[in-house]
């Protein structure tokens, strides 16, 4: 067994400014003869005799005004993030209710086929080509992804499929770039990897669209634009650009614009760099899309995106002597619709919600958000830390849940209870035994990445053997996939992949010996309004939908 050593401490926190519910005497209204109960609010209403001539109504009592309460701040967050979620929940039930709804079968379940395939199919796979992150816009027509190689491939939904019945989910390639470049720092003698850690989307608010990308050092802002047309007829400058001689120029022409193949140009509008003493592991867009964040092992700095030589430093969780680090930061996240909130998790399986109208360094958190610790001594082992360790969260499109993946299982956060998670959903709790193998694989210590569909009714996550996990949160339903080479036909429909423990095993299942565990699926994207999933496995990038 190899020689690591696993550092892990645990700390009692407790959680301040709890959105609690205000209570008010019963309301009376004279000369009423109703009462009932609304909101949590008694009433008692009362009122004169109906007319003779006058038939009588049967009507529901009305609901009392709400009374003027005195309301924390965190309350007035908690209101808020309720009319989010109102709002959005109306939205998706009149808007893309025709999307996600009418992919679900006859018993209320959806079925994916497959739809595309990008990259080589060869078995020779080189380090630069693996995939490193996925991500869509913001309304699903371009998919961005980025490489070890610190190149961005950009995918454009093809507009033909968009427009057939019915719809189907092709993206073709859009604009490819280099993005970062391996770079070397003399000061620490450290070699900076080119690999794109993250790329986030900016919303569009011209005929250019703009994104962010970072490696573990510099971010960078990227306009990618298209351009049709081109200029001639210059009179200081040749149509290949030379310079004109100024004593050659007898006479003044008025430039024209002619026609041109379509080009779709990338280039760099700002650099980022210079602000992370450790490996960036998470970038966010704010939601009033002038400012963002970016997180590494130890702090999380707040950008402008105007401004590249100036950074806040809101969150240091670096202890006067590192030999006292406990815990480090895993990932981070602006909140979809509060732009003063944002969420951060640990190694140690916790998250916490801060706010940054209460002070410059948000140090101390307005949530923690922690399961209960586990008080049967059955289940507790000496990878107990090392599983617990959260890899990613997500906050949902409404703004009122999140949800946080740890090795073995995703949960779902309720933003108004920190206490325990809403729901827990095992990925794989079938490697639980074998988790001393994993460890001496490094397997143990792989980032599984999460996310949400576009109603935030299912989420997805990837686990080994080109799996990756689907969860119904309406049905209580969740399926196992496979991202394989053998299906890659046009409307193939996915068989639902099972694992099998111990004892006899069945024709459709597979063994837990037998996953692959060189082949896993750590990153995936969900269509922010279809059933469309971009699904990252090693160097190919598999596009399913729903069934057609």
């Amino acid at each position: 067994m190899k020689s690591k050593v696993q550092t892990s401490f645990r700390q009692n926190a407790s959680s301040i400014g709890r959105w609690g519910r205000s209570t008010t005497n019963p309301v009376t209204i004279p000369g009423s003869t109703a009462s009932g109960t609304a909101d949590g609010y008694s009433y008692t209403l009362t009122s004169g005799p109906s007319p003779p001539h006058s038939p009588p109504i049967n009507m529901p009592p009305p609901i009392p005004p709400r009374p003027v309460i005195r309301q924390s701040s965190f309350t007035k967050i908690g209101y808020m993030i309720n009319t989010a979620v109102n709002g959005t929940k109306k939205q998706f039930s009149s808007g893309s209710s025709s999307n996600s709804s009418s992919s679900n079968s006859g018993n209320g379940e959806t079925s994916w086929c497959f739809s595309q395939i990008k990259g080589a199919l060869d078995d020779d796979v080189t380090e630069a080509d693996i995939i490193s992150c996925v991500e869509f816009n913001h309304d699903g027509e371009l998919l961005a992804t980025g490489d070890k190689g610190g190149r961005v491939v950009i995918f454009q939904r093809d507009p033909s499929s968009k427009a057939s019945t019915p719809r189907r989910g092709e993206y073709n390639v859009y604009s490819t770039f280099q993005s970062h470049e391996p770079e070397f720092d003399y000061l620490k003698s450290l070699e900076i990897e080119e690999k794109i850690n993250k790329i986030r989307w900016l919303r569009r608010k011209n005929q250019s669209h703009f994104l962010l990308s970072t490696n573990d050092k510099t971010i960078k802002l990227w306009k990618v634009s298209e351009r049709d047309k081109r200029v001639e007829g210059y009179n200081t400058r040749e149509d290949n650009g030379s310079i004109r001689d100024p004593a050659s120029i007898n006479s003044l022409r008025v430039p024209s614009i002619k026609p041109m193949d379509l080009m779709v140009e990338a280039s760099p509008r700002r650099i980022f760099a210079n602000a992370h003493t450790y490996h960036i592991n998470s970038i966010s867009v704010n939601s009033d899309q002038e400012t963002y964040l970016s997180a590494d092992d130890l702090r999380i700095n707040l950008w402008h995106l105007e401004i590249t030589d100036q950074s806040f430093n809101i969150v240091d969780i670096k202890p006067a002597n590192m030999e006292e680090l406990t815990e480090v930061i895993t990932a981070a996240e602006f909140h979809p619709t509060e732009c003063n909130v944002f969420v951060y998790s640990s190694s140690k399986g916790t998250i916490r919600l801060c706010d940054m109208r209460s002070s410059a360094l948000c140090d101390r958190h307005a949530k923690l958000f922690e399961e209960p610790e586990d008080v049967d001594t059955t289940n507790k082992s000496f990878f107990r830390e090392i599983i617990s360790s959260i890899s990613d969260v997500k906050l949902s499109n409404s703004g009122r849940y999140m949800i946080s993946r740890d090795y073995l299982s995703i949960k779902v956060w309720d933003l108004h209870m920190e206490t325990k998670p809403i729901e827990t959903y095992p990925v794989h709790e079938y490697l639980r035994t074998k988790l001393c193998s994993l460890y001496e694989n490094d397997c143990i210590f792989d980032k599984f990445e999460c996310c949400w569909n576009g109603n935030d009714s299912a989420i997805m996550t990837g686990s080994y053997n080109n799996f990756f996990r689907i969860f119904d949160r309406n049905t209580n339903k969740d399926v196992t996939l496979e991202a394989s080479r053998d299906i890659i036909k046009p409307k193939t429909v996915l068989k639902p992949r099972k694992v099998c423990t111990g004892g006899k095993r069945k024709k459709d299942e597979i063994s837990v010996d037998c996953l692959a565990f060189n082949k896993r699926i750590l990153h995936t994207a969900w269509h922010p309004l279809e059933n469309i999933i971009a699904v990252a496995a090693t160097n190919n990038l598999f596009i399913f939908q729903d069934k057609f």
